[in-house]
């Protein structure tokens, strides 16, 4: 099995790339990366001199450059993970989301059905999506289900709705086989420190404000990374073909509990006094278009194919704290960007 990993320095890609190694000898991975921002080689340290490792610096966009890439390697699936994925980011500049998350997408199924239409048996365009897709839910009302209809709020739920949309109309007019799933908010090790948790452990270190959205009133289902990883392997080996599947990981906390939760335990880690963190949470204006609540229906995935999730959040989220408190090296290198210079340093200049 030789797998093409889109995205695969990221925060999620790094982990699916991990998890799939480990768990299956006969497993090749090749990493598509452009390495932009929140792509990072040094999440990869450990598997780099694999023999079935390899990484390949390219950017979805080029589909030319794609083409190429699987004319060159037998593809046997594809796991596409990359896209511009932060919403904030998305409000600021939309363009660049539909051209990642959009035109990429479109780019990468044209090149896979290039490269299989002769032959599409043995064969899986995988696409990872979000539950942004489906817009928001009134507060302790409803959960998403794979039946949901969409109804996007930003510029980033958007492009993702619009790429969903796209890998289905290939299946559909095409015959390509895909999956794809939806997932709640991931977190974990190796998670660039613009997301809420990451952020807010690093500036809890640093006494920094903690800049909370609104009220701090919403909501998320929180999903440990290792799971998500998990979950796309048993959805890539025993899934049907042209179905969705939604990853949650059964862990709604408002955006102030949340918070609160990890400024309890940074006191603890940091031998401060309780309370001494959760001063530092400071309220500011609310994002434009925020939704209120997302929150995922697994059910189909537990009695399809088995998957649960393995881990409460109140244990992810304290390993998660003691992974970046003993991993003061690698979080300085991303907040300071020298992280970038770890493909030169390993792969050569640009």
């Amino acid at each position: 099995m030789h797998l093409l990993v889109t995205g695969g320095a990221g925060f999620i890609g790094s982990h699916v790339i991990r998890h799939f190694l480990g768990a299956h000898g006969d497993c090749r991975v090749t990493n598509l990366d452009s390495l932009t921002y929140a792509g990072n080689l040094a999440n990869l340290r450990d598997v780099e001199d694999d023999d079935r490792y390899r990484f390949v610096r390219g950017d979805i966009t080029d589909g030319e450059f794609l083409m190429q890439l699987f004319a060159e390697t037998r593809f046997d699936g594809v796991i596409h993970l990359a896209a511009e994925s932060h919403v904030d980011r998305s409000i600021a500049n939309p363009t660049a989301f539909v051209q990642t998350n959009v035109l990429g997408t479109v780019n990468l199924l044209n090149a896979a059905k290039a490269s299989w239409e002769k032959d599409f048996s043995g064969r899986l365009f995988y696409h990872v999506s979000t539950d942004e897709v489906y817009g928001s839910l009134p507060a302790g009302d409803g959960l998403f289900t794979e039946e949901s209809p969409y109804d996007p709020h930003s510029p980033y739920s958007a492009s993702k709705a619009s790429s969903d949309h796209c890998v289905r109309a290939y299946h559909d007019t095409y015959g390509l086989p895909v999956v794809i799933s939806n997932c709640s908010n991931n977190y974990g090790p190796f998670q660039f420190p613009e997301k809420l948790i990451p952020l807010f452990i690093n500036n809890i270190q640093l006494g920094k404000p903690l800049p909370l959205y609104g009220k701090g009133e919403n909501v998320r289902d929180w999903l440990w990374v290792e799971d998500h990883a998990r979950a796309i392997d048993t959805i890539y080996h025993h899934g049907t073909i042209g179905e969705t599947y939604n990853i949650g990981g059964h862990n709604e906390w408002s955006n102030i509990s949340l918070v609160r939760l990890l400024c309890r335990i940074m006191d603890e880690r940091l031998g401060r006094d309780e309370g001494s963190s959760e001063k530092l949470i400071s309220f500011v204006t609310d994002r434009a278009g925020h939704d209120l609540r997302y929150a995922i229906d697994a059910s189909k995935l537990k009695r399809e194919l088995g998957w649960v999730p393995s881990i409460t959040f109140e244990e992810g989220i304290r390993e998660t704290v003691d992974w970046y408190l003993s991993n003061g090296e690698w979080l300085e290198e991303v907040t300071s960007g020298a992280y970038q210079d770890y493909y030169d340093a390993h792969y050569g200049k640009r």
